[in-house]
């Protein structure tokens, strides 16, 4: 059968076979653990094409080097090589290098820690050195901080759609995801309220600086009410920051107005390069020790020589052109966007690198990636990014990975195939 097949219902099954009903819902959900088919409240079974990688392309690339990878995002501009190049020059040519060569304090050395604090003022936050930590890279910041301060069996509050990070995060912690609708403007707080008065939830984990994947930016009054709610219930709040730097005067980080609760989060993957395994964490001095006992745990330290050439691009003002030009790439990228898909709704930032774009109830997102795939395009459907039991028909397209000619060719392709199914 196709993909995308509509199975008979367990009854006309049962009936055309021969069979006891309860053998026909044995068969089919047999069939759904096995991946072949899926089921849908409401709507029925269908035939899965099983032809998809694992997580449609987000838990592993698309296979041959012709694919048009819109799963991820890996921004980048064309002068950063040469930075590169000399960058390296210039550290290799630095006093103590050999400094470099030996073991670094867990957290990050000092002074490396207080460059980082400075760069953060850009971004709302103002901190000391003592509450910075470096990481390697965002995400594993976000997973020092859950080993050091959550523990298997914690209830852990989510949008309802968020980072796969997290989820995959959250499954090898054996940490339950409660998900929490989203809304337009941000998560549904008052579901969240309410979800704390019936459950014992230990955290929050947000994105209220540029969404992934709903790009949204959540005005200050939401931000205090998520406050108001982490101090009612006693919360921590998981902030995570990877794209906040592509949002232009954004309100204040929830760092900012919950300092004592709040863990910080980001990195130097989105606004620099994705090879730069750099990242942060800001927490309140009570969580520091524990933080640094998880690094220490994982990786004992950053690697010294990625950190002090990222450092040295802080201080000589490099990042702050990077990101400024990764702004200005990335809402062109979202003019060639709107432009091509100027008739299909969908949810984005105006200047970030990924577009959501939801489908309607009678097209399923896994024909659409399926059918792109032959086209030697890669997207994403929702599952990765969906933690609730009803996964959404949506698709998340990424714009930041391929060359602005490859870009439009693409999106035109996108658009095509999306209009056969919906008009």
């Amino acid at each position: 059968m196709a993909p995308g097949t509509r199975l008979a219902t367990h009854r006309q099954l049962a009936a055309q076979e021969g069979l006891a009903l309860v053998t026909a819902s044995r068969i089919y959900a047999e069939l759904e653990t096995m991946g072949l088919v899926s089921g849908e409240a409401g709507r029925g079974t269908f035939v899965r094409d099983t032809s998809l990688t694992a997580g449609h392309g987000i838990d592993q690339h698309p296979v041959g080097l012709e694919m048009v990878d819109l799963n991820f995002n890996n921004p980048s501009l064309p002068e950063q090589t040469d930075l590169l190049r000399d960058a390296m020059r210039q550290l290799a040519s630095a006093g103590d290098l050999s400094a470099l060569l030996r073991y670094q304090p867990h957290g990050g050395r000092p002074h490396e820690r207080a460059i980082m604090a400075r760069h953060l003022e850009s971004r709302g936050v103002q901190v000391s050195r003592d509450n910075v930590l470096i990481v390697n890279g965002a995400q594993h910041g976000l997973t020092v901080c859950a080993m050091a301060l959550l523990k298997p069996g914690d209830v852990i509050a989510v949008d309802a759609l968020t980072y796969p990070g997290f989820k995959v995060l959250a499954e090898v912690l054996h940490l339950e995801l409660l998900p929490i609708p989203v809304t337009p403007e941000g998560p549904d707080l008052a579901t969240l309220r309410m979800l704390c008065t019936h459950r014992r939830v230990r955290a929050v984990y947000a994105m209220p600086t540029l969404h992934n994947p709903l790009g949204w930016v959540i005005d200050e009054a939401r931000r205090k009410e998520l406050v108001a709610i982490a101090r009612s219930h006693d919360l921590i709040l998981i902030e995570d920051a990877a794209y906040a730097f592509l949002a232009c005067s954004p309100p204040p980080p929830l760092q900012a107005l919950a300092p004592e609760r709040t863990l910080y989060v980001s990195g130097l993957s989105k606004n620099v390069a994705t090879g730069l395994r750099v990242g942060l964490v800001v927490a309140p001095s009570h969580w520091m020790a524990a933080i640094e006992r998880s690094i220490r745990a994982t990786t004992w330290n950053t690697p010294s020589v990625m950190t002090a050439l990222v450092c040295g691009w802080i201080e000589d003002g490099t990042v702050a052109r990077f990101e400024q030009n990764k702004r200005l790439d990335a809402a062109e990228r979202q003019k060639i966007a709107s432009s091509l898909l100027s008739d299909i709704p969908f949810l984005s930032h105006p200047a970030s690198y990924f577009l959501w774009v939801p489908l309607g109830e009678d097209v399923r997102a896994e024909q659409i990636v399926s059918d792109l795939l032959r086209e030697n395009i890669a997207v994403s459907n929702a599952e990765p990014y969906s933690t609730s039991k009803h996964v959404p028909h949506a698709l998340r397209l990424a714009l930041g990975s391929v060359e602005m000619e490859t870009l439009h060719s693409s999106l035109q392709t996108v658009g095509d195939v999306i209009r056969r199914y919906t008009y």
